[in-house]
Formats: C-alpha cells, structure tokens, sequence
C-alpha cells in the first residue's frame, strides 16, 4: 500500500528538519576543552547538540567537569579509581591527581581489570572513586558495598546514573535477560534497571550519605547539558 502523497511530504520535510539539526542550531560552550562552537547529535536515538565536536565531551561529562571546577569535587593530591574510563575524564583526572587508576571489567579497556562486584583492592584504598552510568549495568547492592570498603574515611563516591526523578522506586525485573528485552525496558541493551529516586536510599543503605549537585537553567543553555542531570556526591556514613 502507497503512502499518501501529503504524508510522505510531511515525512520529508521532517526528516530534512532532523538532519539539518545533527550539526547543531546554538553555540555552547565546552567547560572540558574551552572550545565553543557547535555541538553535534550523539545515541540511538539522537540527542541533539550533545557532544562537542573539539574533545568528544558529551553532556555528562560537561558537568562533571562543571561541578568540579564550581566545588572542587577532587583533592588535587587524591588517590582516585575511576570504573569504565571515558577519555576526557580520564585525562583531567590523571592530570590533576596524585595517584590515578582506571578500572574495567573488560581486558585492555583500563589499568586493572576488575569486577566492580568483587573489588582486589585493599581496604581503605582511595580518596575519590568515580562512577559515571555503571550502577545501572551491574549488581549495584554489591558494587556499593564494595566501594564503600575501598573507599578511605573522609572520601567520595562520585556517581552519575540515568535517573527518573518522577519515579518513586527504580524500574527492573530480572526476568528480562535479552537486549532487546533491556533496550525496550531500560533505554539500553546492558543495563539491567532504570533509576527512580530511590536512588539514594541504595546508596544510603551501602553506608554513605548523598549530596545531589546539578547545574542550572542558564548552565544547560550555556554548556549544553541535559537539563535537571544530578552528580551524587557520596560520602561514608
């Protein structure tokens, strides 16, 4: 069956709008790099004006960066473990930091292979532990107690998870085992939930208290971020 005519126009025109909207409409400024310009669509589906075409930053990583540059989220003498290293993270970290080591659970992806589950790491190991949208792939009872173990007195976790501040309870059935099962449930083939507020009652219930930081209306314009994303800055109890 055809489509009709004016439907398939009206198709046109849109996907001519959505394309011409991959390169970005607004210049935003990059707290990661200093760079303004254009920023370009990023994910399946596309969010628009999300990555900064100079260092690869997208919106999280932005105000990570933001946060850490308002309050100084990390000593510059730390001893800092950061799971699933994004480059740009990486790199200001290991810049700034006495003592810097990136951990994945892949080989060949960071300096230790490690199951965040099931941490080598002595006790009391590091001052700052950074976590950006990994909670949401794993066992995050177990995760949390174990960086809470490795965590030193006085230390932070800083972590980022996608979050639905409009839910009261996260959203996850561990019946849904295949990816597209978690790609239709969860926003993404590998993760196995999708956070509600209670969010911070997990991370309370490992022994930590939470701190929400966010930017603001004018800081999403500006740096163009995605707007009401929460840094949880997580503090032994």
């Amino acid at each position: 069956m055809r489509m009709p005519l004016p439907r398939l126009a009206s198709d046109l025109i849109y996907l001519a709008k959505i394309a011409r909207s991959l390169r970005g409409k607004t210049k935003r400024q990059c707290p990661c790099c200093g760079q303004s310009g254009y920023f370009t669509a990023f994910g399946s589906p596309p969010r628009f004006e999300a990555r900064c075409p100079s260092c690869g930053a997208l919106e999280r990583h932005r105000l990570l960066m933001l946060l850490d540059q308002r309050h100084g989220l990390f000593r510059r003498d730390a001893e800092i473990l950061h799971f699933a290293p994004e480059p740009i993270v990486r790199d200001h970290l290991r810049r700034i930091s006495k003592n810097y080591r990136s951990a994945d659970l892949q080989p060949g992806r960071a300096d230790c292979q490690e199951n965040i589950e099931a941490l080598s790491f002595p006790d009391a190991t590091f001052d700052h532990i950074v976590c950006i949208h990994v909670l949401e792939h794993v066992d995050d009872a177990r995760a949390l107690s174990e960086l809470r173990r490795v965590l030193k007195p006085g230390g932070s976790l800083i972590a980022m998870v996608p979050i639905i501040e409009g839910w009261e309870r996260t959203y996850e059935d561990p019946s849904i085992v295949r990816p597209e099962g978690r790609d239709l449930h969860f926003g993404q083939h590998d993760h196995v939930r999708m956070y509600g507020r209670d969010f911070r009652d997990r991370v309370q219930r490992a022994g930590f208290v939470v701190e929400d930081l966010t930017g603001s209306g004018d800081d999403a314009v500006r740096y163009g971020l995605l707007r009401g994303e929460t840094v949880f800055v997580c503090k032994p109890a």
